[in-house]
């Protein structure tokens, strides 16, 4: 293990981390906000620490899977345990449990909260909450990539870590060019957002912090009602955003070099908006033959859909009262999530491709014994590697979801509670259901529970190797 590299490496985060607290930090003074000043003194003991961590290169650069796993890891705790002092510091959310609780949920893009409150927050907390998700979503260690070369062509080890999927592949030959060139689309997706926002006329304010919520697909709304207090335009408009960052961000590289037959190729985009138009469809059918008019049920589908298969987490409707047909569809897609490469979480389509093409090859080998079937996406192989990653992902994710229940259970809750309070965080989506509905929150769970959760967000945003890694000695031991 390379301690210096990963030490290096995390001085560069908490600078950056300390140069973005302080646009909370500005929020505060344009609101005359006091609560701004835990920003500029966090800023500045994060410069601060974070100059005389990084101010001299280590000799040996050295970087391999190892260092990757480790590193990412550790940078989202240390990012996390930093981000979630401004919270408590100001008084705001008293209890550090639960100010990590709330900036965890931000930078993995769940949006599970604890808050019974929110619009009790200052200006300056509500923006530092939302940011965390814009911050989270690409992945901060994708954003250190993009301004600052770190270890030369071993930086995939990192990149592949942080990236959300079963693989990831360089857009262009140079690693640092392909985070800037995300970057590029996150930001211009972002600011093309914010502008039909404010063209119906939502408060700058608020539209900013839907931006940051909606681009990291987190969820954290600034108003109790969530977007339920916004008209249709603005809850279409958020809906069909949701929806484009929970695509593969490949796809939109390709239709920039203009390649579009070849997005257009991509078979989990078109499982995606599949499984999507099915379940919005579905759902709308299941409330309309029950009450209400079909057009308005298919908004509310839609909107609830796009947002919990992304994993945002935003709400118009409480979907708690919801038939069970309707709560049972969407738990379902809880799990199979957005596109890999996106910023969305859960199971990912492209792996519930690979499962199920997986599935379907035993079956046909059961009645032919001697066939050879190769499985392909988008006309190409899939490498037996992705196959065997894919299948220990299941495996890890089901153990750690199985004995993060189990954990859970033992604060009595009900079983729905329980079981969607986990499936929330681990697949980073916000609201589950009963008392952790889209009306409820996390604020009745003991700490101990929180922990529990904590870790399930950090596992599920980071695909579970990463966090997991952290409790093998093996992975500690010196080169």
């Amino acid at each position: 293990m390379n301690f210096a590299i990963i030490f290096y490496i995390l001085g560069s985060v908490i600078k950056i981390e300390g140069i973005l607290m302080l646009f909370p930090a500005a929020v505060a003074v344009i609101y005359r906000e006091m609560s701004g000043i835990w920003f500029l003194l966090c800023a500045a003991a994060c410069i601060v620490a974070g100059f005389l961590m990084s101010r001299k290169r280590p000799e040996n650069c050295a970087f391999y899977a190892k260092e990757g796993f480790i590193t990412v890891s550790l940078s989202w705790i240390v990012l996390s345990l930093i981000g979630a002092l401004p919270f408590t510091l100001s008084g705001e959310i008293p209890f550090y449990i639960d100010g990590l609780f709330e900036i965890i949920s931000g930078f993995t893009t769940t949006g599970s909260s604890i808050l019974t409150d929110v619009e009790a927050l200052s200006h300056c907390m509500l923006f530092w909450r939302s940011f965390s998700h814009w911050i989270g979503g690409m992945g901060v260690l994708v954003f250190v990539l993009a301004i600052l070369p770190l270890a030369g062509a071993q930086n995939m080890y990192l990149m592949r870590t942080e990236s959300p999927g079963p693989t990831f592949g360089k857009l262009v030959p140079k690693l640092q060019q392909s985070a800037l060139f995300l970057y590029t689309i996150y930001f211009v997706m972002s600011g093309i957002e914010l502008l039909f926002l404010l063209a119906g006329r939502m408060p700058l304010f608020d539209a900013v912090c839907t931006v940051f919520g909606t681009a990291g697909t987190g969820g954290f709304g600034i108003r109790n009602t969530s977007i339920a207090g916004y008209g249709t335009y603005l809850q279409a408009v958020i809906t069909i955003f949701m929806f484009l960052f929970g695509v593969n961000f490949n796809f939109y590289f390709l239709i920039i070099i203009r390649r579009a037959k070849d997005a257009f190729r991509m078979e989990e985009v078109r499982w995606y908006f599949l499984i999507f138009s099915a379940a919005v469809l579905a759902i709308a059918v299941n409330l309309t033959s029950l009450s209400g008019h079909f057009f308005s049920n298919l908004h509310h589908a839609a909107f609830q859909v796009s947002s919990v298969m992304t994993t945002t987490g935003f709400a118009t409707a409480d979907f708690n009262q919801w038939p069970v047909f309707s709560r049972t569809i969407l738990v379902l897609t809880m799990f199979i999530g957005a596109c890999a490469g996106s910023t969305g979480g859960g199971i990912k389509v492209s792996r519930s491709i690979i499962y199920i093409k997986s599935t379907a090859r035993e079956l046909s080998m059961l009645i032919h014994p001697r066939s050879v079937k190769v499985l392909k996406t988008d006309g190409k192989a899939i490498d037996n590697g992705v196959i065997r990653s894919a299948g220990a992902f299941l495996m890890c994710y089901v153990l750690v979801f199985a004995v993060s229940v189990l954990l859970v259970s033992l604060d009595n809750m009900d079983p729905t509670t329980t079981f969607t309070a986990v499936a929330a965080t681990i697949n980073n989506i916000g609201p589950g259901l009963e008392q952790v509905g889209p009306t409820g929150n996390f604020s009745a769970f003991t700490p101990f529970s929180k922990l529990v959760l904590m870790f399930d967000m950090l596992a599920g945003r980071l695909e579970i190797f990463p966090m997991l890694l952290l409790f093998s000695p093996r992975t500690w031991k010196r080169n």
